[in-house]
């Protein structure tokens, strides 16, 4: 029986290997789990084998949801929901000390992070996620390189990264034409800085990445008054957004709440 649909951008893991290495990242045992994008269950049968607490599965997929519910019918521990993800409340299934697995679909995984990233306090001790190598490099890079930039600015400001390995095309069926990446982020336990909404962040990283190759000099001018900008000493008005350390775009998030 053929699962596999294009739209939701599925490619099923199924290298034995690389599923046990992505599982062994974090220790399961007794401890709650979450994975997003369950498919056919490849990953979920090596979790299940690290004997966790409770295993929660998210499948959009009306077919393979039913195949999964088949399937897992005889475990209690399991418990599977047929929902999109980005609609989906996490909270309500987010226990203490929670581990989140995800093999993403490559058209809405940055939107997955973001999601994750906005869940505050964090209840979480892991996310393990696999991306498409050319986002997973944005996400991870820091300043200064090529890829920094917005996503980049988001996830440090919440997730360090632990560990991070690529994963070949010829690991899943179909074939993805892309090389993918794992990176096993960890939460920050000690805050710098103190953003209360990160739709906050969100916003000013995306006002001034709108003219990625301009000078903030005028986008500022929309986030900041005169009297802020002259006092926020690190920001050079002639620099380009990708020029900017991520800590003041927090600072700058800082100001912009106090309003």
């Amino acid at each position: 029986m053929s699962f596999f649909k294009k739209s939701l951008g599925q490619n099923f893991l199924i290298d034995k290997n690389v599923i046990k290495k992505i599982v062994n990242l974090a220790d399961i045992k007794n401890k709650n789990v979450i994975e997003i994008g369950p498919g056919k269950g490849a990953l979920t049968d090596e979790i299940l084998n690290k004997s966790p607490k409770s295993l929660y599965l998210i499948e959009k997929d009306r077919k393979l949801f039913e195949y999964l519910k088949k399937k897992y019918s005889k475990i209690h521990s399991v418990k599977i929901y047929n929902d999109d993800i980005l609609n989906f409340n996490v909270i309500d299934i987010l226990k203490k000390h929670s581990i989140i697995f995800g093999n993403l679909p490559y058209n809405i995984s940055s939107q997955i992070l973001v999601k994750i990233l906005k869940i505050w306090p964090v209840g979480y001790t892991d996310v393990i996620f696999m991306f498409q190598k050319e986002l997973g490099e944005k996400i991870i890079s820091k300043f200064p390189s090529p890829n920094y930039g917005r996503l980049s600015i988001l996830t440090y400001f919440r997730l360090k990264v632990l560990k991070k390995f690529l994963v070949s095309e010829n690991c899943f069926s179909p074939k993805p034409r892309v090389i993918s990446m794992v990176v096993h982020f960890l939460p920050k336990k000690n805050m710098n800085y103190k953003i209360d909404n990160l739709k906050n962040l969100e916003k000013i990283t995306n006002i001034l990445f709108s003219n990625k190759r301009k000078m903030i000099r005028k986008n500022i001018n929309k986030i900041l008054n005169k009297y802020e900008i002259e006092n926020l000493r690190e920001l050079k008005l002639n620099l380009r957004p990708a020029q900017i350390k991520p800590e003041t775009y927090y600072k700058i998030t800082e100001l912009y709440e106090k309003k």
